[in-house]
């Protein structure tokens, strides 16, 4: 089923939405998608963008405007929604548990699809016969590189990384590469220290790969990224693969890292102004942390952004306003601590728009986005996503 859906005889504008509700920006999604591709290009690098945080078979549509494109997914749920979509070429870039490569490997076999899977243990390594001799399907696996003590991952100089190869294809299956992810770059703020992290996470990933194709792994894909990283490489020299994910909508997160603009955040949150507290100079809206998410991305960078940055009905920042507090269903709006501006006239009824800290956690909390573009008040289609493990 197209999810495209045409709302010509349904909600029109922003206006007759019922709040919370989530916006997408297309104007501003299809500059983040091209940004990122140009560069790609540029190193010479093939790109599979990360589905994770757009989860919609409509934004990947604009990513790959013509066949679909090779892909990475952190859930099972999405490698079968994409792959229902005609997707064939896909990562999934989070540990394999035995349970979930046998999931995959079954999807495999029904569709035809190339479930690649990610793992960093001979322990998983060992599994693999049994998933093999399950489901009938040889998997292709990565093996998980730790490039900047983020997450998980084996060194790239650990005894362990030829240990992991020759289990794996021991197992019977095939070893087609080593993934990074640079995941320490979100704490980074300075152009010269993410063009570092860059390097680092590049060389620490071509470095393994020599390694195992030294000891007769052939190891054809060099796979790294993460938003950051991935915009600010210089050189990628070694690397076949470039991946990336939140770019294609940003957040404050990234903002504050310095890889994008206030103007380049491409999802929202549209919120109602539903009361006020005038001694406390507080705006209250129906957006609290169930529409927003949790996500307190920003309280370790230099500006606090609190639960969001909030905008006029138009997109519009209104300065040194944001979501200071949030509860369940309630967001309450404040000037920024330390400002000297005073709050705008918001009265009971005035919708603002809300950006994110996380724009992977704000859309999660959503079913479907209402699509825009830049300032105009029309909803131009509502584009589903997937949710779900």
């Amino acid at each position: 089923m197209d999810t495209n859906v045409d709302i010509r005889e349904a909600v029109q504008t922003i206006d007759a939405l019922i709040t919370p509700s989530l916006l997408l920006d297309r104007g501003r999604l299809e500059r983040n998608i091209q940004r990122l591709a140009e560069h790609a290009g540029k190193l010479g690098v093939v790109l599979r963008p990360h589905m994770k945080t757009a989860k919609s078979i409509d934004v990947a549509r604009h990513v790959f405007p013509g066949e679909p494109g090779p892909i990475t997914v952190s859930t099972i749920a999405e490698a079968e929604y994409f792959a229902g979509h005609g997707f064939r070429d896909i990562t999934y870039a989070v540990g394999m548990s035995p349970a979930s490569a046998v999931r995959a490997m079954e999807l495999c076999r029904r569709t035809g699809a190339d479930v690649k899977l990610l793992l960093d243990s001979v322990e998983q390594a060992d599994a693999l016969a049994g998933v093999r001799e399950a489901t009938g399907v040889t998997p292709s696996v990565f093996i998980e590189l730790d490039c900047d003590d983020h997450r998980g991952g084996l060194k790239p100089d650990d005894p362990k990384l030829l240990e992991v190869a020759n289990r794996i294809v021991a197992a019977g299956a095939n070893l087609v590469g080593v993934l990074a992810h640079a995941g320490e770059s979100y704490g980074l703020s300075r152009s010269d220290a993410l063009v570092k992290a860059a390097e680092d996470e590049r060389s620490a990933t071509v470095r393994a790969a020599e390694t195992l194709r030294a000891h007769g792994h052939a190891c054809p894909i060099v796979s790294l990224g993460s938003t950051p990283t991935a915009h600010f490489a210089e050189d990628l020299e070694g690397v076949t693969e470039l991946r990336a994910g939140v770019y294609m909508f940003f957040d404050l997160v990234q903002h504050g890292v310095g890889v994008c603009g206030l103007d380049d955040i491409a999802i929202s949150v549209l919120a109602t102004v539903i009361g006020s507290k005038p001694e406390k100079g507080w705006v209250l809206v129906d957006a609290g942390w169930m529409a927003l998410s949790r996500d307190r991305g920003t309280a370790n960078q230099q500006i606090d952004q609190g639960y969001g940055v909030v905008c006029d009905e138009k997109g519009r920042v209104l300065e040194d306003v944001i979501v200071a507090q949030a509860s369940q269903e309630h967001g309450i709006l404040a000037i920024r601590a330390g400002s000297g501006k005073s709050m705008p006239d918001l009265p009971l009824g005035a919708r603002v728009r809300i950006l994110p800290n996380h724009a992977c956690a704000m859309a999660a909390q959503h079913h479907f986005y209402s699509v825009v573009n830049e300032d105009s008040p029309r909803i131009e289609a509502r584009w589903e996503r997937i949710r779900g493990w």
